[in-house]
C-alpha cells in the first residue's frame, strides 16, 4: 500500500505538533514488506535456504588444521627451495575420522566427530597475500573496486524469508580489512546491506540489542540531551518520514536511494518487536546451552554467536555472518593457535549437531574459512606467514558432500596444484546452492551488468550431492 503524498508543509506541521498524526495509510505502508526485500523464487531448485559463514580472520593455518602434510613433518627444519627460511612441520597430530577417513587436526576434536558431514576445499586460492585486499575479495569478489558483499548479493537475489527480521546479519565484523564494504550493499539497494550486531564478551550474555524493544524510550537525537520518543511517538516519526520520501519518490518517479530509505525504517520499526525474542537465550534448555559451551570458558562467547545463528536461522533470516580473529599468528603459533581453536571447536560442533537434530542441517549451508592460509616455513618454529596461493575452507550441509576432501596442494602444502578453486569459484559455487546462477545475478552499474564473480567464477559441481 502506497501513502498518498502529503505537502512538506503538512508533514513539518505534523512533526511539530509532537508527532500526533498516525495517517491509517502511513501505518500499513511501513508495517508492509516493500518490493526490496520481498521473497523471490530462485532461478532453479535451491539446495540451501540459507548461509552461516563462519568467518576466522586473520588467515587460520591449514597446514595445522585441516591440510595434513606428512611430507612437511619430515621435512621439518631443512631448507625450503620457496624461502630463506626453513621448513616448519605441524606441532599438532593428525589422525583420520569417520566413516570417510578425513584427515583433522587434534586441534579440533569435537569437530572431527562430525566429519563425515564436512566438505573440505583443499585447493582454495586468491589474489592477494595481504589481510585487507584478501579479506575484502573473500567478501566481495573484488579487492580493487567497492563492490556489494556476498550476504547482499544473496539478498538481492533471493529477498528475505521473514519481513521483520533483517536478512543479513554480520556478528562481530571487523572495523578494519574493509571495514563495513563486508558486510555492505555498494551500489545494489541499502536494505540489502547487512545488519550488524556486536557480542563483545560473555558479560553480555542475553542482552537485548540496544533500545529495540517496542515501548522502551529511544532517543530522537544526538548527544544526551536529545529528547526520548515512546513507541507511539516513534510510530508516528516513522509514518511522517515515509509521507515526506513519498513524496518525493511522487515527484522523482524512481529513487533506489528513497525506496531504501522506506524500507529501511519499516524494517527497523518491526524488528523492535521480532528481535528480542529471537535473541532471548533464556528458554534454551541447559543441555542446548552445554552442547555450544555457554557458560564456560574459553567457549562462551562463540558459543553464543553460534546459538545466536541457528536461532536466526530457523527465524528465517537469510544469510549470517560469525566473526572470531585474530587468526594472524607470524609468531606464536604453538599458543595462539591452540587458543583459538580451543574457543571455537566446541560452539561449531554444537551447532552442527544442533541443526542436524532439529532438521535443519539439509538446507542450511555453513562454512568456515578466511581470507588466506599460512606458509610452509617459519623463521623460528613458532609461526607462519601468509600465504594466498594455497589454503583449505570447509562446507557443511546445505547440499554439500559430507566426508569429502576437494583439492590439494603440493607436499608443503604451500601452493594449490589440483582441485583448485578461486575465491570467484567459491562464490559462484555458494550462489549455485542457494538457486542463484552467478551469471544471471547481475545488477545494471557504471554502465555494464555487474555481478559477484565479474568475468570469472565456474561452479564447483563435483562438491554438490
Amino acid at each position: 500500500m502506497y501513502l498518498p503524498p502529503i505537502s512538506r508543509r503538512e508533514a513539518l506541521k505534523k512533526l511539530s505538533a509532537g508527532f500526533g498524526y498516525l495517517a491509517f495509510a502511513g501505518l500499513a505502508a511501513a508495517q508492509q514488506p516493500g518490493p526490496t526485500l520481498a521473497t523471490r523464487s530462485p532461478h532453479f531448485p535451491a539446495k540451501a535456504k540459507r548461509v552461516i559463514f563462519l568467518c576466522m580472520r586473520g588467515g587460520p593455518s591449514h597446514l595445522d588444521t585441516f591440510d595434513h602434510k606428512p611430507q612437511l613433518t619430515k621435512d621439518d627444519g631443512r631448507a625450503s627451495r620457496r624461502a630463506s627460511m626453513p621448513l616448519f612441520g605441524s606441532p599438532w597430530a593428525f589422525r583420520q575420522h569417520g566413516a570417510s577417513g578425513l584427515w583433522i587436526s587434534e586441534l579440533f576434536p569435537q569437530l572431527a566427530r562430525h566429519a563425515d558431514d564436512l566438505c573440505l576445499l583443499r585447493g582454495m586460492h586468491c589474489d592477494q597475500p595481504a589481510h585487507a585486499q584478501a579479506y575484502v575479495q573473500m567478501h566481495t569478489g573484488s579487492f580493487r573496486a567497492t563492490r556489494p558483499s556476498m550476504g547482499a548479493w544473496a539478498l538481492h537475489g533471493l529477498g528475505a524469508a521473514n519481513q521483520d527480521l533483517p536478512g543479513f546479519i554480520s556478528i562481530n565484523p571487523p572495523s578494519s580489512n574493509g571495514g563495513a564494504q563486508n558486510y555492505g550493499s555498494a551500489f545494489l539497494p541499502g536494505v540489502c546491506q547487512g545488519t550488524r550486531f556486536t557480542l563483545p564478551d560473555s558479560s553480555q550474555r542475553n542482552r537485548p540489542v540496544d533500545r529495540l524493544r517496542r515501548g522502551e524510550p529511544n532517543p530522537a537525537g544526538i548527544g544526551n540531551a536529545a529528547p526520548l520518543l515512546s513507541a507511539s511517538a516513534q510510530r508516528a516519526q516513522i509514518d511522517v518520514i515515509a509521507a515526506l520520501d513519498r513524496e518525493k519518490l511522487s515527484r522523482d518517479g524512481r529513487n533506489p536511494i528513497v525506496e531504501a530509505a522506506i524500507e529501511d525504517y519499516a524494517l527497523a520499526f518491526r524488528m523492535q518487536a521480532a528481535m528480542p525474542a529471537v535473541m532471548d537465550l533464556s528458554k534454551e534448555t541447559p543441555a542446548t546451552l552445554a552442547l555450544y559451551g555457554i557458560d564456560e570458558q574459553p567457549t562462551d562467547g562463540f558459543g553464543r554467536q553460534c546459538l545466536l545463528a541457528r536461532r536466526f536461522a530457523e527465524a528465517g533470516v537469510r544469510f549470517i555472518e560469525l566473526g572470531h580473529g585474530s587468526w594472524d599468528q607470524h609468531s606464536n603459533l604453538r599458543n595462539a593457535l591452540g587458543e583459538n581453536c580451543a574457543m571455537t571447536d566446541k560452539p561449531i560442533a554444537g551447532l552442527i549437531a544442533d541443526l542436524k537434530q532439529r532438521g535443519l542441517l539439509k538446507d542450511t549451508l555453513i562454512i568456515w574459512g578466511g581470507e588466506f592460509g599460512r606458509s610452509p616455513f617459519s623463521p623460528d618454529g613458532n609461526g607462519r606467514d601468509h600465504n594466498h596461493k594455497g589454503f583449505t575452507m570447509w562446507m557443511a550441509g546445505g547440499g554439500v558432500r559430507g566426508g569429502f576432501s576437494h583439492g590439494e596442494t603440493d607436499e608443503h602444502g604451500y601452493e594449490a596444484v589440483n582441485g583448485r578453486m578461486h575465491i570467484s569459484d567459491w562464490h559462484a559455487t555458494v550462489l549455485h546452492l542457494l538457486g542463484l546462477d552467478h551469471e544471471r545475478l547481475t545488477f545494471r552499474h557504471g554502465g555494464r551488468d555487474v555481478r559477484l564473480t565479474d568475468l570469472r567464477g565456474r561452479v564447483a559441481r563435483e562438491i554438490i550431492t
